[in-house]
């Protein structure tokens, strides 16, 4: 398993805000769309590619375009939703699958409760969005659910990470060609599976108590 912490200004500063309990809904929202399109931006430095003749104004060139089958992005629910925007904004044509997983806040165990997503998986390259890595359980489940339905590679975007959770997730994915791009790598986890410092309950902050 491959990590990558995205470590620029522009990252540490966007966290510094969605980090501040005073942050309002509407500004985590914006706020998290924009982080996402600079993570992305990394995560998909190794997006399959192939090439392509063009006629510019001036002579025939050779560029180069998205491959076929185009790759897939899933947002985890709920809180991976709020990621979806910003990812799609650099990447729209690729399609979009959705998963439904959620932790029982007493075992820390995920369960999946809804998908939406292509039979098969066969030769794609699939980009999870999963705002948290706590303890890495959810995480490590969905990449597992997106193997066995055929994917060759998976890159996970988070915005935060604990180290248990990057530890629990490498165990989880091993033999796996998995890459996580983060925007932090946080100091730990709390007794409570919390991410610290961390930004408190990304769902919650992203569309209030429900």
């Amino acid at each position: 398993m491959r990590v990558h912490v995205a470590d620029h200004p522009l990252i540490t500063h966007k966290l510094t805000v969605l980090r501040d309990e005073r942050t309002p809904s509407p500004v985590f929202r914006a706020l998290t769309e924009e982080l996402v399109t600079l993570l992305a931006y990394e995560a998909t430095r190794n997006v399959r590619t192939e090439s392509v003749s063009i006629q510019t104004p001036v002579t025939q060139t050779i560029g180069l375009e998205i491959s076929r089958p185009r790759p897939l992005v899933v947002p985890i629910l709920r809180a991976g939703l709020g990621m979806l925007d910003g990812m799609v904004k650099l990447l729209p044509t690729a399609e979009v699958g959705f998963l439904g997983m959620v932790r029982n806040e007493e075992t820390l165990e995920p369960t999946t409760y809804a998908e939406r997503l292509p039979d098969d998986l066969s030769d794609r390259q699939c980009f999870v969005l999963d705002p948290m890595l706590a303890t890495g359980g959810s995480l490590g489940a969905a990449i597992e659910f997106l193997f066995d339905r055929g994917a060759v590679d998976v890159t996970a975007i988070c915005l935060l990470a604990a180290p248990e959770g990057v530890a629990a997730l490498e165990k989880a994915t091993e033999g796996r060609d998995v890459t996580i791009v983060l925007g932090s790598l946080d100091e730990r986890l709390n007794e409570n599976g919390y991410i610290v410092p961390g930004l408190g309950d990304a769902g919650d902050r992203l569309y209030g108590l429900v």
